[in-house]
């Protein structure tokens, strides 16, 4: 056995912590595989169709309605305590006041929390801090920032929207899907003018309320990410990716054939920083900032054995799990600036130097009923790769396959 082979099979110290090569291939598990009839790569349906032919029919709207209420009619002058609603729970604490006051500015929610002037159940909290159902809260005289009224979009804005639109691959009242290009940021970082949650200013509702990040993917890859359009949905969602209910599915292209072929591979992760980057190292249990992450893997189709195309699905969700973990079995994925470390390893000629990383596939429980399942196809420079490898990006994903947990 290599030195390579040995530093990446450490001797286990727990199940749990054990790198598991076990096939996954005869194990039970709930399957979601395509709608009958459905073609491979198909869009998803349109569940708010489907839910809304359940729903009973509105009442009719009054001819003349009461106009809403200015942003300034709502304005807290004085101290006010509300109770924390069902819709709030396990809400944090700066969420909370956005909600409630649309228009709040970042600097403000954080000044009065800083300071103590904002209370729950009479003691102080930090705005990461979650709320429970029923819970009191003092909420001290606030100053907002009128939020623009609907239909003010300027030019650059209109373009944003559409380009916004132009990602989208699903979306209903509540929920979004955009199918995020590589390169393109999911929050704001050190030089970063241009990013999704920015992009999300433009869909604003008339009560100030802007769409919210459920889960984060990284800049260079590209894919499914999905998006919570109300405090409703933002709730639910999260709390099926606390939970780990929602199954995603990612593609990659690596160098060489794992064996075996279908496997798990469980490590713990942690941050190593640096001056000029960060990057996540294999950790032992108990180790400073190290989180258990575990992921499956499996082949779904071989290029001459010098690349593969893998299908991934995470357990956990830890920054730059799929990029570690594949590195650690020694099969980097194809254009990861950050691990891909194979020393005088060329890449076949016609295949560009970019992170060959795709959210392929998020299946998620509606908020309000039904399943979201949402496919991403796959980006321009690996659909170029996959053509060029002669791969078929219609063939049976075994990951299917894989178990829950």
């Amino acid at each position: 056995m290599s030195r390579r082979i040995k530093r990446m099979n450490p001797k286990p110290r727990s199940r749990d912590e054990r790198d598991d090569a076990r096939p996954f291939k005869a194990r039970s598990a709930k399957k979601a595989g395509p709608r009958p009839g459905a073609k491979p790569g198909a869009k998803p349906p349109r569940f708010a169709a489907e839910r809304a032919e359940r729903r009973p029919p509105k009442a009719a709207a009054p001819e003349a309605s009461t106009p809403a209420k200015p942003v300034e009619a709502l304005l807290p002058t004085k101290v006010q305590t509300v109770k924390v609603t069902a819709d709030e729970n396990n809400m944090r604490v700066d969420r909370f006041l956005e909600a409630r006051f649309p228009g709040l500015s970042f600097s403000h929610i954080q000044r009065v929390v800083r300071k103590g002037e904002l209370r729950v159940d009479g003691k102080r909290v930090d705005s990461k801090d979650r709320l429970e159902e029923g819970q009191s809260v003092r909420i001290p005289p606030l100053k907002l920032d009128t939020p623009k009224a609907a239909g003010e979009l300027s030019e650059g804005a209109q373009k944003t929207l559409a380009a916004l639109k132009e990602m989208t691959i699903y979306e209903d009242d509540d929920v979004l899907v955009l199918n995020k290009p590589a390169g393109l940021a999911v929050q704001g970082g050190s030089g970063m003018t241009r990013h999704i949650d920015q992009m999300l200013e433009v869909m604003r509702d008339a009560k100030g309320q802007k769409p919210r990040l459920v889960h984060r993917i990284d800049r260079e890859t590209s894919g499914c990410l999905l998006i919570a359009k109300t405090r409703f949905a933002a709730s639910h969602l999260t709390g099926a990716f606390r939970s780990r209910s929602a199954r995603k599915t990612y593609w990659a292209l690596v160098p060489g054939l794992p064996k075996p072929k279908q496997g798990r591979i469980s490590t713990f992760l942690a941050k190593e920083e640096s001056e000029d980057d960060t990057i996540m190292r294999i950790a032992q249990h108990g180790d400073e900032g190290a989180s258990h992450a575990v992921t499956y893997y499996a082949v779904v189709e071989t290029a001459g054995n010098k690349l593969t195309w893998v299908s991934l699905k995470p357990v956990t969700g830890r920054t730059h799990q799929l990029r570690a973990h594949m590195e650690h079995i020694g099969h980097p994925i194809v254009g990861d600036p950050k691990y891909f470390n194979i020393e005088n390893w060329q890449l076949p000629g016609g295949l560009q130097n970019r992170l060959h990383l795709l959210a392929r596939r998020i299946v998620i429980q509606h908020p309000r009923g039904g399943v979201i399942d949402a496919t991403a196809p796959l980006p321009p420079h690996m659909q170029q790769s996959w053509n060029l490898l002669g791969l078929d990006a219609s063939r049976f994903d075994p990951i299917e396959n894989a178990p829950e947990e």
